[in-house]
């Protein structure tokens, strides 16, 4: 009898200490799936059933009374204006980054494949920070930027950078071992054909990568919306001008306005719920082309 015929049989029909092995084998899986169960209800069910519940609280016209403040439509403009900045950037750079590593030998590709990692070792605070040294007033380059009376730090500039540094990995890293494992044969078929290399690219190298691109940009943008520390950092703080949606939720919960404060990160968690819904469907199209 073979391990396939063994393993459709009955459990009463196998060995004893074969039907000891199943059962516990069975309990195993539905121990972890209890476990695995209770920590997304414990961890992510709750705090997004809460935020809700805390956001219509008052109604729903409370609710859409915190949408209508100045300072609430700023920060939703500035997120959208800074993802809108952050995601082409790390758009083009994952592309080129990943064409490179995966396709060409270099001096010093394997410190390119280090830095490309670095915003996930670093702290988002740390890296604002760092930000601040560069270009802030007492900075390495703030009298410069002062007499030339350019604004970076605390300034719409100054976000968008830290955004596109605590964002750039994701396209990259997604790309990168797709491509590592694809090989160059198509391309160098195509080329062989005549394809030029712009040909070749569009033709031949993004179809092939499109599902995993699409899916580092959603990723960063995910990341670019709800990014705080870094931002926290070089933003300022400034009302109405340079508050994202994170660092105005934190304003209100601060102020003790905690109906606001939830319903704009409602918002937020909207979006999340969104991209996870898009990310799904990347991930089943990825698999069944």
């Amino acid at each position: 009898m073979t391990d396939n015929e063994l393993i459709k049989l009955p459990v009463d029909y196998l060995p004893v200490h074969v039907q000891a092995s199943v059962r516990e084998t069975g309990l195993v899986k539905w121990l972890l799936i209890i476990i695995s169960t209770l920590f997304l209800g414990f961890f992510l069910f709750i705090p997004l059933i809460t935020v809700f519940a805390e956001a219509f609280r008052k109604g729903i016209a409370e609710y859409f009374n915190a949408f209508s403040d100045p300072a609430a439509i700023a920060a939703i403009r500035l997120t959208l204006i800074t993802a809108l900045i952050a995601i082409p950037a790390n758009l083009i750079f994952g592309l080129a980054a990943s064409w490179s590593i995966a396709r060409f030998n270099f001096p010093g590709k394997n410190i390119l494949i280090t830095l490309i990692d670095l915003p996930f070792a670093i702290s988002p605070v740390i890296s604002g920070f760092i930000f601040v040294l560069f270009f802030g007033l007492q900075g390495w380059l703030g009298p410069w930027l002062a007499e030339n009376d350019i604004k970076i730090i605390f300034a719409i500039p100054g976000i968008v950078l830290a955004t596109i540094f605590v964002t750039f990995p994701f396209v990259a890293r997604e790309l990168i071992p797709l491509m590592q494992e694809q090989g160059n044969e198509e391309e160098q078929a195509a080329m062989l054909l005549g394809a030029s290399g712009w040909k070749t690219f569009w033709k031949v190298t993004l179809p092939n990568v499109k599902w995993a691109l699409l899916y580092g940009v959603i990723l960063c943008n995910a990341r670019a919306m709800g990014e705080f520390g870094a931002v926290s950092v070089v933003s300022g703080h400034i009302r109405g001008k340079t508050n994202t949606i994170p660092l105005h939720v934190e304003i209100l919960y601060n102020e003790y306005n905690f109906v606001a404060a939830f319903a704009v990160a409602s918002l937020l968690a909207f979006l999340a719920l969104l991209t996870l819904a898009v990310k799904s469907i990347i991930e089943w199209k990825y698999k069944h082309p």
